[in-house]
């Protein structure tokens, strides 16, 4: 028996529910990715729309808090076109050289996201730190009415996204943009106000600090989230040191290593590992049910079900000498 992780032969190794080969991994959930894709793609058209109006009102006004505005909703007008261009991708099937399809062209896409947020927020906090330091002049008026259109906008995209936000990475780092966006309008509408009733004209560097400081945290937590995931780390939910303990605790089985389980995309954890089950369980024909009882295990006992496992079975013999054997 080789020490691999891989679709079984029949006898030592063994797949989870679903297709062989990953053919069908990429098209499961095609009503989803399609309902995810429609959903984009109106939140892109609303917000490439605002994004026009927002440039003009940042150029007539000179406004701080517009133009950052105008800057993160050019950066989600372009995260969402990222996120519309990978739920195509991942409509297509997968083949042999790429077994998963283009499922993990979403999590790439979010991380994009994730560090152009970033680095807008930084832009934001230098610059608003200045203009505090030197406040220009900003009509109110036009501040008030953008901010309001701005905030009209992101209200109709944030119910397009909402239902389904959890559903990808995609939609996720969609709705929190767009949702940024929301805030950063009314930070705006506020801004305009304070303008217009007291001219302390620093309002508007208050505002365009306030979206900052509403970029940063959530674009840190995305960009953690998604490299977790390109890092193939254990997803959250599943914790080995019980998946270890359940199989382990199965009949037959004596000993289990080489344990590892990572996320795909959203939705598609994944695990292997080497068991290993008394020797007369080749000889009796046991060991096709033992697989089944530890595909059942994962998928059925954790807080994370997992329907994509692998295990390799092995016989004490063989586990002592496997080359690279860890826990």
């Amino acid at each position: 028996m080789a020490h691999a992780h891989g679709h079984g032969d029949g006898r030592g190794r063994g797949h989870g529910p679903g297709p062989v080969g990953g053919a069908g991994h990429a098209s499961s959930g095609t009503g989803d990715a399609a309902d995810h894709r429609r959903r984009l793609a109106i939140a892109f058209g609303i917000t490439a729309t605002l994004l026009v109006a927002q440039a003009v009102g940042a150029v007539l006004t000179g406004s701080l808090a517009l133009l950052v505005d105008t800057a993160h909703m050019l950066t989600d007008a372009g995260g969402l076109l990222l996120a519309l261009t990978a739920a195509q991708l991942v409509l297509r099937p997968a083949s042999n050289r790429r077994t998963w399809g283009f499922r993990r062209a979403e999590v790439l896409a979010a991380l994009a996201q994730a560090a152009v947020l970033l680095a807008v927020g930084v832009y934001v906090l230098v610059e608003g730190v200045r203009r505090l330091l030197a406040p220009p002049e900003v009509p109110s008026t036009e501040l008030l009415v953008f901010g309001v259109i701005g905030l009209v906008g992101n209200l109709v995209a944030l119910l397009v996204l909402a239902g389904r936000r959890s559903a990808s990475f995609n939609l996720r780092a969609a709705f929190l943009e767009v949702l940024n966006d929301a805030l950063g309008s009314v930070a705006v509408i506020v801004a305009a106000i304070v303008i217009a009733t007291t001219g302390w004209y620093r309002a508007d560097a208050v505002a365009g600090l306030v979206i900052g400081a509403l970029i940063l945290p959530r674009a840190l937590r995305l960009l953690v989230e998604t490299a977790s995931v390109l890092l193939e780390s254990t997803p959250p939910g599943l914790d080995l040191d019980e998946v270890r303990a359940a199989l382990l605790d199965m009949d037959h089985v004596e000993g289990v290593h080489d344990v590892h389980a990572s996320l795909i995309a959203s939705g598609l954890p994944v695990i292997s590992a080497h068991v290993v089950v008394q020797e007369g369980c080749f000889a009796d024909g046991h060991a096709p049910r033992i697989l089944d009882d530890l595909q059942r295990c994962v998928a059925e006992r954790f807080a994370l079900p997992v329907t994509h496992s692998t295990f390799q079975l092995e016989t004490p013999e063989h586990a002592r000498h496997e080359p690279g054997h860890h826990d």
